[in-house]
Parts: structure tokens; C-alpha cells; sequence
């Protein structure tokens, strides 16, 4: 292990400041160790707001088709669409198991509930070309940061344990920055970690007020002191006569005891205001306004079509950008000087504004009428204005006039 880090360190290049603890025994240390990752990734399925938004998030982040360009040779020109490309293969299939679709739903969970996505790259050992990619849990992943080179390597631990380091070549991380930690990631739901509690204990409480007798707990009083026999014949009358929903409102009745109420109902605790409050908080964490989960009271085709805008740019294309920087600056030059000029673009999730672009359209026209009028070659006006080449035909406005639309 030690030959592997003095490896790494030796051909890393050297960063201009020190990111991380000198220190010889340290390098296995993420001072970012992800101890609440886990319950960050499993508080998804015990929070139904929680759910929703990131189920939501990610198959929309799933869902938008990408393709591969060779870049435009000067600025204004146009793309050139790549069609057949092995990083093009491998993005659309990036394992045997799991097609792109699944491969980005699974990053975006991970990114929205921890602030980090981690593919690990698989190779045959005869070629550096990457042949797979995988994704990692980020709990189970450790960056091994550098005192000298910013970054070693990366530490995978295995679920049973096992440490296995990777190269710089092997990882490629997606994160939302951590202004504390430079290596790791920040998410949402790190903000609200307590606020998830309270809804699940309150939805638990809730379950156990019905399991538990339908009724407030409360206290038995006795003058003196029970023998454990005593004790254990009390509890176990109460339960079979008062347990469960069935049981409940039935009159009690002690022997040589109390019964003392401790007075909370259900309307003193308000779980029906704190859920509602807690719904509030997550979705103000993940920038998630009301109607983006259905929660709309006046619903007609403009609200909906400005829902759906505001999603795909404020939700959306902010996370695809994310995968994009990871394809085009980690990905691609992994494939050496095949991929030289190429970048990867995703087709855009925004839906299109036929109003605005048939006033677009309508402005274009009206300026391409006006310079004909003035005395400019048409083709030359349209060019200039941003239409298609169009044949002229009628009399020119010298000789007949004013053009007009329609004429």
C-alpha cells in the first residue's frame, strides 16, 4: 500500500498549495469521512417530499437524450454531429447491466442526496481505451488527498471491508462544492438532516398511537411496591385487554391501582402542522417550489407550460451541465487523440416557446422587408438577418414600390 501512495505521488503533478495535512500516516484519512452519507441515502425512502424531488430530479436528468460533435472549426459555424465514436458507445451502454438511462437516474440520486456521484472506469489491462463504467456509492469512496499534488489517488472500501485503491484515471467525481472540504461534496439534504428526523418520528408516532391502543400513553399508579410476579401479571392483563386498535376506549379496570393520563393528544402534538411545516423545509433545500410536485390549485395550460419551462432550466439543465463537464474534461481525453476536437452536448430538456418564436420570426421578417425596401439585395438581408436564402421574385421596390408582405 505504501509503494502504491509514493507511486502516485511521484508522477501527480505538484499543486501550488497545500490542500492537505503533511503528515506520513494520513494519506488514508479523508478528513471529509462521509459518517452520515448513509442515513443521507436512506432517508430517501422513509420521506415520501423527500422521494419525490429526487425521484423526480433524477429521471428527468435521466431522460434527456446526448450526443457527440466535433467542434465548430471558428466561432458561428456549425457542429458537426458524430455518429460513431467508442466514448459515444460507452456512454450510451456505459455497463453491461445498466443502460445510460439507469446509469445517470443512480448518479443524480446519489448527487441530490449526498452532493457526490462517483464512476469508477474499467479497463482491459491491454488498453487504457475505458471499456465500462460503474457507479459507486459515495459513502464507500475516499479521495487520498496530497500535501504536495492536491489529490493521490482514491480508496474504494468494498461491503466487506476491503480497501482497494484506485488511480486518478479510474475515478471520475461529480460534486456540488463543500466550501469546507475541497475534496468532497455538499447536498441539500445535509441542510435538513434534523427536519427529516422530526417527519419520520412524527409519521412513526403517528403508527404507534394506532398500534399502541389508539390512546395517549399514561402512567398506573400502585400504593406500594410490585413483586416482579405482580408486575409481570399487571402488564400482560393490560396488554390483552387494551392492546391494539380493536382494544381501544375500553374501560379499564385496575386492581389496587390508577390510572393517570399524561394528557398529550394528537392536537396537542400537531404532526398534521409539523409534516407540513417539514415539507416546506426540503423543498426549500432542493429549490423546489410547490407546483413542480403537483401541488397547484388553479391549473390550466399556461401554468402548466411555465411549470414545465421552470423546471427543465432551474432544475434540469443545471444538472445535465454538471455531466456534461464530467464527459468532456474527464471523460473524453481518456480516449487519447481519437477524441481530439470532440465534445459531448446534450439535447436540450427546455421546451419551445412558440409564441416567442413566431414573434421572432414575424420581427425578422418586418427588418428583412424593411432593408429590401431600403435599396438592399434580399439574399444579402436575409443573410444578414438570420433567414434561410429565399428566392426573390416580384418587382423590386425602385420599380414597383414598397414591398410589402403579402404583395
Amino acid at each position: 500500500m505504501a509503494s502504491f501512495i509514493r507511486t502516485l505521488l511521484n508522477r501527480a503533478a505538484v499543486s501550488p498549495v497545500s490542500f492537505a495535512p503533511n503528515r506520513g500516516n494520513g494519506y488514508f484519512t479523508s478528513w471529509g469521512q462521509p459518517s452520515g452519507m448513509t442515513a443521507q441515502m436512506r432517508a430517501m425512502g422513509s420521506v415520501g417530499t423527500l422521494f419525490s424531488i429526487v425521484n423526480r430530479t433524477s429521471t428527468s436528468t435521466a431522460q434527456v437524450e446526448w450526443k457527440l460533435y466535433r467542434k465548430a472549426a471558428k466561432p458561428g459555424a456549425e457542429r458537426t454531429e458524430v455518429t460513431s465514436h467508442a466514448a459515444l458507445d460507452l456512454w450510451n451502454k456505459p455497463n453491461p447491466f445498466m443502460p445510460r438511462t439507469e446509469f445517470v437516474e443512480v448518479e443524480q440520486q446519489h448527487i441530490d442526496l449526498t452532493g457526490e456521484g462517483w464512476w469508477v472506469i474499467a479497463r482491459d489491462p491491454r488498453s487504457p481505451i475505458p471499456l465500462e463504467l460503474w457507479p459507486v456509492r459515495p459513502d464507500r469512496m475516499d479521495p487520498v488527498p496530497s500535501p504536495t499534488a492536491y489529490l493521490s489517488g482514491y480508496i474504494y472500501t468494498s461491503p466487506d471491508g476491503e480497501r482497494i485503491p484506485l488511480r486518478l484515471d479510474e475515478v471520475i467525481q461529480l460534486r456540488m462544492p463543500n466550501p469546507l472540504d475541497p475534496y468532497r461534496g455538499m447536498g441539500p439534504v445535509q441542510s435538513i438532516l434534523t427536519d427529516l428526523d422530526a417527519t419520520r418520528y412524527s409519521a412513526e408516532w403517528n403508527r404507534n398511537f394506532f398500534l399502541n391502543s389508539a390512546e395517549p400513553g399514561g402512567i398506573i399508579e400502585v400504593p406500594g411496591t410490585l413483586g416482579d410476579a405482580e408486575f409481570d401479571q399487571l402488564r400482560m392483563r393490560w396488554n390483552e385487554q387494551h392492546r391494539g386498535v380493536a382494544a381501544a376506549h375500553r374501560v379499564a379496570i385496575l386492581e389496587a391501582g390508577r390510572w393517570v393520563d399524561r394528557k398529550f393528544t394528537q392536537r396537542d402534538m400537531q404532526f398534521a402542522e409539523l409534516r407540513s411545516v417539514s415539507r416546506d423545509v426540503i423543498r426549500e433545500a432542493f429549490g423546489m417550489p410547490a407546483f413542480a410536485l403537483g401541488e397547484v390549485a388553479d391549473v390550466n395550460r399556461a401554468t402548466a407550460d411555465a411549470s414545465r419551462v421552470w423546471f427543465a432550466e432551474q432544475m434540469t439543465v443545471p444538472r445535465l451541465e454538471r455531466f456534461k463537464s464530467a464527459l468532456n474534461f474527464d471523460l473524453l481525453p481518456l480516449f487519447g487523440s481519437t477524441a481530439a476536437g470532440l465534445e459531448f452536448d446534450y439535447c436540450s430538456p427546455v421546451p419551445d416557446d412558440e409564441a416567442a418564436e413566431n414573434a421572432e420570426l414575424t420581427t425578422k421578417v418586418d427588418a428583412v422587408v424593411a432593408l429590401v425596401n431600403a435599396g438592399f439585395d434580399p439574399a444579402a438581408a436575409c443573410s444578414a438577418i438570420g433567414l434561410p436564402d429565399i428566392a426573390f421574385r416580384g418587382a423590386t421596390p425602385t420599380a414597383g414600390g414598397p414591398l410589402k408582405l403579402g404583395a
